[in-house]
């Protein structure tokens, strides 16, 4: 097949819609497919060309300049391309690729943030990848046909844009050390974490907060961490090309997302084996095969998430367990699955 992605962007900035796209085209063309990717670029373009992929060069922000020359660009390399499916992983490309399609090809969108009012508007594809199962059902309610939707969930382990894990070499944190790695976004529950993290920090004096992400609202995260008591054990760390050392070095991890439709970090933190804690919300569960690997709390719930952090950090017995719990059933959050699953979807629609 002739296959085209169209991306906002590939920069390695820890983007999970970027990741999961590139971790696609890459084994797509591994597998012979004659593959493109569309976006404004960025640093995976190298690992684009390694692979024998085309990028093509295409600003889509929302300014009425720049969406009428990407509006004639996009024209001009389809008609290139010649593509038999179009893969559309954010909103501007699906209305892009929507416009031009005519019989031409068929095209697909992958719904990664269904919490976005936008998301709506990825239901214009032929079909539409969910996530997570919770992403599908949100949808449907939404009111994308049920006919169209199929579920690909996440899964990171074996991307051809990371080592394997035993490659990566542990950071010497100060121990027990608990660590997130996430956007510094409201909606990743960030707050919650650092209250939870004062909560417990006096009765166990020697454990450290490491919050490894960067985003929009990490100066208040900041202000927040400065009016503790326990600032100094609150590290800020930024964006990190290799969070693994990270997920390899603490004891645990938490991921206290309000809104999470599939977080491809918890198939790292599993693949590290660390025990992990998450919220009981959107696709959370599912990455966690439903409280199996990781305990869920509820949402925007600091007490209760102080609770769980108390019960590992007093128990080591536990923790040990909740480790190789993380670290069980792993097989099906291998991107290779993901692969697969989503040529299934393609060639429904090349009957």
């Amino acid at each position: 097949m002739r296959i085209i992605h169209i991306l906002n962007h590939v920069q390695e900035i820890g983007n999970g819609i970027v990741n999961v796209a590139v971790d696609l085209a890459c084994l797509q063309a591994k597998s012979g497919h004659e593959v493109a990717v569309i976006s404004a670029g960025g640093e995976y373009e190298t690992l684009l060309n390694i692979c024998g992929i085309k990028h093509y060069l295409l600003d889509q922000t929302r300014k009425p300049i720049n969406i009428i020359k990407a509006v004639i660009h996009y024209q001009a390399i389809a008609a290139e391309f010649q593509p038999d499916i179009v893969h559309a992983h954010m909103m501007t490309g699906v209305i892009l690729a929507r416009i031009f399609k005519g019989h031409k090809y068929a095209l697909v969108s992958t719904v990664h943030n269904e919490f976005q009012r936008s998301s709506l508007l990825m239901g214009l594809a032929d079909r539409v990848i969910a996530v997570s199962k919770a992403v599908r059902d949100s949808m449907a309610r939404r009111g994308v046909p049920e006919g169209k939707l199929r579920v690909v969930c996440n899964g990171t382990l074996g991307s051809p844009r990371t080592r394997q894990i035993q490659n990566y070499q542990p950071l010497l944190l100060q121990r027990p050390a608990i660590a997130t790695v996430a956007g510094m976004y409201q909606r990743k529950g960030i707050t919650e974490l650092i209250a939870a993290f004062e909560q417990i920090a006096s009765d166990f004096p020697q454990t450290h907060l490491y919050l490894v992400g960067n985003g929009p609202d990490k100066q208040l995260f900041e202000a927040q961490a400065q009016a503790t008591s326990v600032k100094e054990r609150i590290h800020f760390e930024g964006f990190q090309p290799e969070p693994q050392r990270y997920l390899l070095s603490c004891d645990i991890f938490v991921l206290a997302s309000h809104r999470d439709p599939c977080p491809l970090v918890l198939s790292e933190a599993r693949e590290a084996g660390t025990a992990i804690i998450g919220t009981q919300v959107d696709g959370i569960p599912e990455a966690l095969d439903n409280g199996q690997a990781g305990i869920l709390v509820p949402v925007k719930d600091s007490n209760a998430l102080a609770e769980v952090l108390v019960k590992l950090l007093s128990n080591a017995e536990m923790l040990h367990e909740w480790k190789q719990r993380a670290n069980q059933n792993l097989e099906r959050l291998n991107v290779a699955r993901v692969h697969q699953e989503t040529l299934t979807v393609y060639r429904e629609l090349k009957r």
